[in-house]
């Protein structure tokens, strides 16, 4: 098959797509993670949340579509070259904030630091709480595949994602936040911050589930991947990643 053939491919372009939507969901999650906002009230107890919260289901909602039409391998992928990425923007942002400023920037400075400082936790936070949540995620998503042949794509997606998103969750809080500030004790993490996160990030999930299954059947239409099938729970292994360009001779 030709370069120019394979990056015209449905397949080719699908995983292409869907793999710059999950490292950018990722990426923009965590620059824009230092702001915590009030979600709701609960007896004069004020739950709270990052704004990083309504990017993040995205993200399994990605990987679990690409873990359904092209297998764990190119899940995996994805989520190692999306790793990368956070690496090296982790190394950009703390290297940006050693530079002595310019004259005419020196007043911004400080605002720029506190900023994009925090942001490096953060960033350290998301990226151990991202290497945990998602290759379990992707474990377990293949695991209820072959445990249910292949069926209940429904229960795959969210029996995987209730467990990642809890991990996800209580290590992204404790790092990113726990000790950051007087206020963000460990009492003030586990009971104000996780429950509710992981309340909207599960209800999220829940409610992703239809999209899961209009974006499987949205590929398979096109010709991308095939049914798992009822004897194995697995898909035709021609069609699940895309394949490489044949290496000139």
């Amino acid at each position: 098959m030709s370069e120019q053939s394979i990056a015209e491919s449905p397949g080719t372009r699908a995983y292409v797509i869907l793999s710059a939507i999950f490292a950018g969901a990722i990426v923009a999650a965590n620059l824009i993670g230092t702001k915590v906002i009030p979600l709701f009230t609960i007896g004069g107890f004020q739950f709270t949340s990052s704004v990083g919260i309504f990017l993040f289901p995205l993200t399994f909602l990605v990987t679990d579509i690409i873990a359904e039409v092209y297998g764990p391998k190119a899940t995996r992928a994805v989520i190692t070259g999306t790793l990368v990425v956070l690496v090296i923007v982790l190394a950009v942002t703390a290297f940006a904030t050693v530079l002595p400023p310019a004259d005419r920037f020196a007043e911004q400075n400080e605002a720029y630091l506190g900023i994009f400082r925090s942001s490096l936790r953060i960033l350290l936070a998301s990226i151990v709480a991202f290497v945990l949540s998602q290759y379990h995620d992707v474990w377990a998503f293949t695991f209820w595949k072959n445990a249910t042949k292949g069926r209940f794509l429904w229960l795959r997606n969210n029996a995987s994602t209730v467990v990642s998103q809890l991990i996800d969750t209580v290590v992204f809080m404790l790092i990113a936040f726990w000790g950051s500030t007087e206020r963000f004790t460990l009492a003030f993490v586990m009971t104000s911050m996780i429950p509710p996160y992981y309340f909207i990030k599960i209800l999220t999930s829940l409610l992703d589930t239809p999209f899961v299954y209009l974006g499987v059947n949205l590929l398979r239409k096109a010709g991308v991947g095939s049914p798992p099938s009822p004897a194995t729970g697995k898909a035709s292994p021609e069609n699940t990643a895309p394949s490489p360009a044949a290496t000139p001779v």
